[in-house]
């Protein structure tokens, strides 16, 4: 069985390691997974375009150096720099067209606007607040990645369920853990 949910368990493995911790302050928490949030639907547009779901495990990793390599400077902030990457893949498939149709590439821009506002406005208010915006990010990301899972669609199945667990996990760890 564990052999079928190789990504289920690496998902609560990869959680459990992030955020075993603990010992950090809500606001620095908080911006932590704000910071990260807007990559996943980032991740779904970049993949919709590119019409292979085999690159979904190389794109995580360019998105996952692209984050580092943002976190090391201090000129744009992470979130910032992937919804502006977000806008400039939604104008490449609007201009190109799309390899999915129309409706999908609907589907995904509206999921990473939505996503993206979410974190944006979780960053920028109190961190009470915030903690509840960006865990709702979190979560409803993960319903994202779970409907993706069922419909076989725009990223591989591995991945959909791999990022689904994280992401329900990491919106518990904000609402209770904390």
């Amino acid at each position: 069985m564990l052999r079928r949910r190789w990504p289920t368990a690496l998902a609560v493995a990869l959680v459990i390691l992030t955020t075993a911790d603990g010992s950090g302050e809500l606001a620095d928490t908080v911006g932590a997974f704000g910071d990260a949030l807007p990559l996943l639907p980032l991740l779904y547009v970049i993949i919709h375009q590119i019409g292979k779901p085999r690159v979904t495990w190389p794109v995580l990793g360019v998105g996952v150096a692209v984050m580092v390599a943002l976190g090391a400077q201090d000129v744009v902030s992470q979130p910032v720099a992937l919804v502006a990457i977000a806008l400039a893949v939604l104008v490449w498939g609007a201009v190109r067209g799309t390899p999915h149709g129309r409706a999908t590439f609907g589907v995904q821009t509206a999921g990473a606007f939505a996503f993206g506002a979410l974190a944006l406005v979780g960053l920028a208010v109190d961190p009470d607040l915030g903690r509840y915006l960006v865990a709702a990010g979190w979560f409803f990301h993960g319903v994202w990645d779970f409907v993706h899972l069922k419909l076989d669609k725009v990223v591989a199945r591995s991945f959909a369920e791999w990022c689904g667990v994280v992401d329900v996990l990491v919106a518990v760890h904000l609402l209770f853990l904390l």
